[in-house]
C-alpha cells in the first residue's frame, strides 16, 4: 500500500530535502519502518526509546490524530496522506 508522508522542515535532512515522500505499509508502524529503511535516522526523531510516539510529535493519518485512533496500529489505506507535525512551543 502506497501512502504519502508529509515531512516537516526539521526532518527534511533525512529525506534529502523532500517535503513529501512515498512510503508503504498497512499500519503506521509499518510505514515508519519503511521510512526508516529508506531514510535512515528518521524513526528515532518520531519514536522514543520505548518505540512510542514522542510526546511532542503529532502524527495524522488523513485528518485524524493517531493518538485518538489506534496509535501505531492505525490503518494506513492506499493513497492516505500522513502528516508528521512537531509541536511548537514558545511565546
Amino acid at each position: 500500500m502506497s501512502v504519502h508522508v508529509r515531512i516537516p522542515t526539521i526532518l527534511r535532512t533525512y529525506t534529502g530535502g523532500a517535503s513529501e515522500v512515498e512510503s508503504s505499509g498497512a499500519t503506521l508502524a509499518e510505514v515508519l519502518d519503511d521510512l526508516e529503511a529508506h531514510h535512515s535516522g528518521i524513526r528515532a526523531r518520531v519514536l522514543d526509546d520505548n518505540g512510542q510516539l514522542r510526546r511532542f510529535v503529532n502524527v495524522y493519518v488523513g485528518n485524524d490524530d493517531v493518538r485518538f485512533l489506534d496509535g501505531l496500529a492505525s490503518a494506513t489505506p492506499d493513497g492516505t496522506k500522513i502528516s508528521i507535525i512537531p509541536a511548537v512551543a514558545g511565546g
